[in-house]
């Protein structure tokens, strides 16, 4: 499987046009009104300059702003998402083979090995990345990757060449940049060590990991103490952690990791809004998704040693959802696009494993490749087929409802997607239902009131 010098970027960049072409006739769906189309402080850069000292995420309302003053409507969203996540794809091509690479070294080998193109292959046109992609405001957390790659592809550059610009100056502004973006970048610091550590060579010492990373968790220092002295994010906090009693959080923490593991493999029954909340209490169930968890979170420790590659994967996957799905309540307990950067680091053993299945010494070996090519495919379709859901509200919440039929909130929204679309009849059978769903749900309680003619 060698291949040019170009030949992996071009096929990658194939992979993710194949996978997105479909996605540029998308319209403004769900959270997009409430940040870009009615928020008027993202429709022209004076508006922005204005808000940026009291808002969140600035350098990503920026980029609202240029695409909204750019004119070409959601069209224009659209191919800045692609753009952002074709360029993610190559990071995390650069990231895959740096770690297979070094991996090799330590073991002797020589030979490029595919698994770094797999891996990379898979982030690009997986379906489950299509929430960060095609879905317009799940920018946040594509845009964010892409400063939280750049930072770590500048620091390992740096370190490799010993080139302190990079080290000390490119990869902290990137950093800097992708928590401005998202507040979720404030794992980078960590994500750097575990790199450290995972080395499988002679690991350098504490001393010098400290001098190399000292700017990043500087940075880490002021970003956790703006983001507590923010009135904004405070009260986030506050709400969340007084709103759920630790123990239903953690049995809901569990299961909202144990749902997005599976989302990897259950492709047909991606959703915008999962019905996931928090429980009364433990279940069997439930304890059996924290075992489960648990055990993989014992694997990635113990397999540092064998196998770096797997170890870093596994607890590279733990530590992307950890500002999501950890110790603070949010209200909704998982969305896919939090998968985003977290599902690399299943990706990676994924195309390790298939190299190695590739020249293991059984007979059906030469079917490895074509199976492969083959999943890629059928991921891909998955992939343009759940582009075409985001063509409309219409068809995004058609297709929530079928996969949450027990959620209000995906009710009445699909009943105001009807009435946006001058469907009457059906936006009210759609409120009827959240009410049926919850008899106090205000909101669809006014919208059916607000129906021109209520049917």
């Amino acid at each position: 499987m060698k291949a040019g010098r170009w030949a992996g970027p071009a096929l990658l960049l194939g992979g993710v046009l194949l996978g997105y072409a479909d996605s540029f006739s998308g319209s403004f769906q769900f959270d997009d009104f409430n940040v870009i189309v009615d928020n008027p402080s993202v429709h022209s850069v004076p508006a922005w300059l204005s808000g940026a000292r009291r808002g969140i995420r600035p350098l990503l309302k920026l980029t609202y702003a240029l695409n909204w003053t750019g004119g070409t409507g959601p069209f224009g969203f659209h191919l800045f998402n692609v753009a952002v996540h074709a360029c993610n794809t190559l990071l995390v091509y650069f990231l895959s083979r740096r770690l297979v690479s070094r991996d090799g070294r330590t073991r002797g080998e020589t030979s490029a090995a595919p698994a770094p193109l797999l891996a990379a292959l898979l982030f690009a046109v997986h379906p489950v990345q299509t929430e960060a992609v095609t879905y317009i405001s799940g920018r946040s957390m594509s845009l964010m990757a892409f400063f939280y790659l750049g930072s770590m592809s500048s620091y390992i550059r740096g370190v490799e060449t010993n080139g302190r610009v990079l080290t000390h100056l490119v990869s902290p502004a990137l950093f800097l940049l992708a928590a401005m973006t998202r507040e979720t970048a404030v794992t980078l610091p960590a994500a750097l060590l575990l790199w450290e550590i995972s080395s499988p060579g002679e690991r350098p010492g504490w001393r010098v990991i400290a001098r190399r990373q000292a700017g990043h968790w500087a940075l880490l220092a002021c970003a956790g103490t703006a983001i507590l002295l923010h009135p904004a994010y405070r009260s986030i906090l506050e709400s969340g952690i007084a709103s759920v009693a630790p123990g239903r959080n953690l049995a809901a923490q569990a299961h909202g990791v144990a749902y997005l593991l599976s989302r990897l493999a259950m492709v047909h029954r991606l959703n915008i809004d999962p019905d996931l909340g928090f429980p009364p209490g433990w279940t069997p169930a439930l304890a059996a998704e924290a075992f489960m968890l648990l055990s993989l979170l014992v694997l990635g420790v113990a397999a540092f040693r064998k196998a770096p590659s797997l170890g870093f994967g596994i607890l590279w996957f733990f530590l992307q959802l950890s500002p999501t799905n950890s110790l603070i309540p949010r209200v909704d307990v998982a969305n896919e696009r939090h998968l985003y950067l977290a599902a690399w680091g299943i990706f990676l053993p994924v195309g390790t494993g298939v190299e190695k299945l590739r020249t293991a010494g059984f007979s059906g070996r030469r079917w490895v490749p074509p199976a492969a090519i083959l999943g890629m495919i059928l991921l891909s379709g998955f992939t343009i087929a759940r582009n075409r859901a985001y063509r409309t509200e219409v068809s995004l919440w058609e297709s929530t409802v079928r996969l949450s039929p027990g959620k209000p909130r995906a009710y009445n929204n699909l009943g105001y997607a009807y009435q946006l679309a001058g469907m009457p009849g059906k936006a009210a059978g759609a409120y009827r239902e959240a009410l049926r769903l919850d008899a106090d749900f205000r909101i669809a309680k006014r919208n059916l009131a607000g129906l021109p003619a209520n049917p």
